[in-house]
């Protein structure tokens, strides 16, 4: 028969065994708790707040440039709007018939340049480089360089025949030697040694007089 000692020495281990388990796995779970996975949370968090705030400082740029593109567009069409009425009244006709508003945009920034043989930039131009830099920016249209080569180029047409953007050819100094840009009304433009460019009539005396032919590109080369 076993002594009572050895029985009641087994019970005790029976106890001790269970705790020393639960202790042992207590304590592997605290130090799985305090792992990286925390901060590996915090990071996504972060990283997702981030883009979050890119995407919409995107958004907001977007938006900003849409209404700055539709304010501009606003400006450009008032500015069209101001330009048809103030060359119809010089022109001296209805306000529906000034419709190439663009050519009269372009006009309307060379006037008063002033004149200078030989010139083909707001820093001077002369007659015949007016109508080219004209005949270039708004029909794409190379002309040749003077007066004479662009009438020799032209289907000559009879003054009461003449249309908006035909060339106006006067003898100045013997032969053609000045052109200018035909618009309506019998008006058109052009830069004048005296003047630089400036609206004319061909129903003023000195032009009347010098008046030669109109003339109308049909076949010409355009600029690519």
């Amino acid at each position: 028969m076993k002594s009572p000692f050895f029985k009641y020495l087994f019970i005790f281990f029976l106890f001790l065994f269970p705790f020393s388990i639960n202790a042992q796995g207590s304590m592997k779970s605290k130090k799985l708790s305090g792992n990286p996975p925390l901060k590996f949370i915090e990071s996504i968090v972060l990283t997702t707040s981030s883009t979050q705030k890119i995407k919409d400082e995107e958004i907001t740029s977007i938006l900003i440039k849409k209404e700055e593109i539709k304010d501009d567009q606003d400006d450009e069409i008032e500015n069209l709007g101001s330009i048809q009425f103030k060359y119809a009244q010089i022109l001296d006709v209805a306000v529906e018939e000034v419709v190439n508003i663009y050519l009269y945009k372009f006009v309307d920034e060379w006037l008063n340049i002033h004149y200078k043989f030989g010139g083909t930039s707001k820093e001077g131009i002369d007659c015949s480089g007016f109508s080219g830099v004209l005949y270039n920016s708004i029909l794409s249209i190379q002309l040749p360089r003077t007066a004479r080569e662009q009438y020799e180029v032209c289907d000559k047409i009879e003054q009461d025949k003449l249309s908006e953007g035909d060339l106006v050819f006067f003898n100045i100094h013997r032969g053609i030697s000045h052109v200018g840009v035909y618009l309506k009304n019998g008006f058109f433009v052009h830069s004048s040694t005296g003047d630089g460019v400036r609206i004319s009539n061909l129903s003023e005396k000195y032009y009347h007089k010098r008046f030669v032919s109109g003339g109308r590109i049909i076949s010409i080369d355009r600029v690519n």
